[in-house]
C-alpha cells in the first residue's frame, strides 16, 4: 500500500460518524494537505500517533501521515512530554508549535516566598540576548566571549558547557553587543543565526561545524541596526530565514548542505528582527513573516508571494506573528499597534481590525484560547480578545516585560529589575501566584540594555538568562 493510499484511508475511516468532537479535540490535517479530521491526541510512541476519534473509536497510524504542523504539534504536546529532563524538548524559538505554550503539564500554580528553588547558574554564557533551545537533554544558547559570537551547549540538568563553537565576529550596538536569535535544534544538527549574518550548521554531539553561509554576502541582505536577530527555522529539508533586500526578502537552503534552494524574489523587503511562521492555509503550506511595511506569505515550495498585507512599522518590528484558523495577528512597538487580518481561500487578506490596544515592542505576545496576553507600551500587561481586538483587562503590578506560557500561567519578566512573576492565564485579571527577583545579576550588561531573553519552561524546569547568566530553576509541582 502507498503511503497516499494508507492517508486516504486511514482519513476516511475519520470520517464514519458525525457524532459531536470529543473533548480535548482538535482539526488534524493529511500529509497532502487535502484533508482533515478531528480527534483528541492520546498518545505518541515510536513514530505512531494515536487518537480519538468523536465516536470513542481510537486509531493508530504513522506520524509521518499527517501535516508537518501536526507533526510539530504531537511532538511538542504528547502526553508525558516533561516526564523526565531528558525528554523534554524546547527544540527553538517560541517552541515546537512556535506559539510558546511550554508542552509541560503538572507544574506549581503558586510560589513559596522567594520563589522556585533554583538549581543552577551557569556564569559563561557571554554578551547577548539569545534564548535557550533544548533537546536531547541539551541547552543551545549563543554569547559573546571577547569580540566572538559562540554556540553554546549545556547539560541542561546540570548546567555543566558541554561544548563551546565559534561562530563569527558580534555586532556592537549602544543596547548591548552580542546575538540576539535563538538557536534551532532539528535531529543531530543545530543552526544558529549571529547579528552579522553568519549562518551555521553545527553538530548537536560535539559542537562541529558543518557549513555556514552569510545572509550578506551570500544573498545580498543588509544588517539591521540591531543585527540580525531572527531564530531561523527548519522546515522539512530546508532551513529558511530573512536576509532581506533585492535578491529576495526570504531564501530557503538545503539544511543539509547550505546550498540554495530559492528566494522569495517577488518579495524585496529589508529584513527586519521578526522569525518567520509556517502555516498551512487553502491546501498550500506558507511561511509568514512580518517586516516594516509588509505583513506577506509565500509558498513553502519555491518561495512565490502568496498575499501581503501593509504595516505601518516605525524604527524596528519585533514580535513574531500569530496565526489561528485562516487569521494571523501582528504587534509592533514605538506607538504602532496591532492587527488582525483574515487570510481568504486563494490567501488575499482582509484586515478585521486595526488598533492600539496592544503595542508590544519586543517581549512577545501569546495566545491563549480565545485571549492574547502581553505587555503593552500603552497601558501596560493585557489581555485583549483575539477576534475583535478588544481590550478585556491591564495591569501595571509588574514593570515591561516579555511573557511565556505554560499550565495554564503566564510566566512574566520585568526586563527593568529582573522580577518575575507568575500569574495566572485569564480574562477575569491579572492574578498572581507569586514573584521573585533574578539574583545575582549581570554585571556586563550595557548601560542601555534590560533582560530581553524571554523565559522558558520545559522538563519542569524554568530557564532565565541575563547576558553571561544563565538560570535554571524547579517549578514542577
Amino acid at each position: 500500500m502507498t503511503s497516499r493510499t494508507l492517508t486516504t484511508a486511514v482519513f476516511a475511516l475519520t470520517l464514519i460518524g458525525s457524532a459531536p468532537e470529543p473533548a480535548g479535540a482538535r482539526t488534524w490535517t493529511s500529509a497532502d494537505g487535502e484533508r482533515t479530521f478531528e480527534a483528541e491526541l492520546l498518545g505518541f510512541a515510536d513514530g505512531e500517533v494515536t487518537v480519538r476519534r468523536s465516536d470513542g473509536k481510537r486509531l493508530t497510524f504513522p506520524i509521518g501521515l499527517l501535516s508537518e504542523s501536526d507533526q510539530d504539534f504531537v511532538r511538542g504536546a504528547r502526553p508525558g512530554a516533561a516526564d523526565g529532563d531528558g525528554g523534554a524538548s524546547w527544540p527553538r524559538w517560541r517552541g515546537p508549535r512556535l506559539d510558546d505554550h511550554s508542552p509541560d503539564t503538572g507544574l506549581l500554580k503558586s510560589w513559596p516566598a522567594g520563589g522556585p528553588g533554583r538549581l543552577w547558574l551557569y556564569e559563561d554564557a557571554g554578551k547577548g540576548y539569545s534564548g535557550p533551545a533544548i533537546a536531547g537533554g541539551k541547552l543551545f544558547t549563543m554569547g559573546a566571549r571577547d569580540a566572538i559570537v559562540y554556540l553554546i551547549a549545556l547539560d541542561a540538568a546540570t548546567g555543566e558547557e558541554l561544548w563551546a563553537t565559534e561562530l563569527a565576529a558580534l555586532v556592537r550596538n549602544n543596547w548591548g553587543d552580542g546575538p540576539r536569535g535563538t538557536p534551532t535544534v532539528d535531529g543531530d544538527r543545530v543552526y544558529a543565526l549571529t547579528g552579522k549574518g553568519t549562518l551555521a550548521c553545527v553538530e548537536v554531539a560535539g559542537g562541529k561545524k558543518v557549513w555556514d553561509v552569510n545572509l550578506e554576502k551570500d544573498f545580498g541582505g543588509a544588517v539591521p541596526g540591531w543585527g540580525f536577530c531572527e531564530s531561523v527555522l527548519v522546515d522539512g529539508d530546508q532551513v529558511v530565514c530573512t536576509p532581506g533586500g533585492r535578491g529576495g526578502a526570504i531564501v530557503a537552503l538545503d539544511k543539509t548542505n547550505g546550498r540554495e534552494t530559492w528566494r522569495s524574489k517577488g518579495l524585496t523587503d529589508g529584513a527586519q528582527y521578526s522569525s518567520l511562521v509556517p502555516i498551512e492555509h487553502g491546501g498550500r503550506r506558507q511561511y509568514v513573516q512580518l517586516f516594516m511595511k509588509t505583513l506577506a506569505g509565500v509558498s513553502a515550495d519555491d518561495g512565490e508571494l502568496l498575499w501581503r498585507s501593509g504595516w505601518g512599522g516605525s524604527t524596528a518590528v519585533i514580535p513574531t506573528p500569530i496565526y489561528r484558523d485562516g487569521h494571523v495577528y501582528i504587534t509592533s512597538g514605538y506607538g504602532v499597534g496591532c492587527k488582525l487580518v483574515k487570510l481568504g481561500a486563494r490567501g488575499e487578506p482582509e484586515e478585521v481590525y486595526r488598533n492600539d490596544v496592544m503595542v508590544n515592542h519586543h517581549g512577545g505576545v501569546v495566545l491563549v484560547g480565545d485571549h492574547l496576553y502581553g505587555h503593552s507600551d500603552k497601558g501596560g500587561w493585557k489581555c485583549q480578545e483575539f477576534m475583535s481586538g478588544k481590550e478585556v483587562w491591564s495591569s501595571n503590578k509588574l514593570g515591561k516585560g516579555a511573557v511565556h506560557y505554560a499550565d495554564g500561567m503566564l510566566y512574566c519578566l520585568g526586563e527593568s529589575d529582573g522580577t518575575v512573576a507568575l500569574v495566572e492565564a485569564s480574562p477575569d485579571g491579572w492574578n498572581e501566584k507569586g514573584r521573585f527577583k533574578l539574583d545575582p545579576q549581570s554585571e556586563i550588561r550595557a548601560d542601555a540594555g534590560r533582560i530581553w531573553t524571554h523565559p522558558v519552561v520545559v522538563g519542569g524546569r524554568l530557564y532565565l538568562r541575563d547576558q553571561d547568566l544563565v538560570y535554571c530553576y524547579n517549578v514542577r509541582g
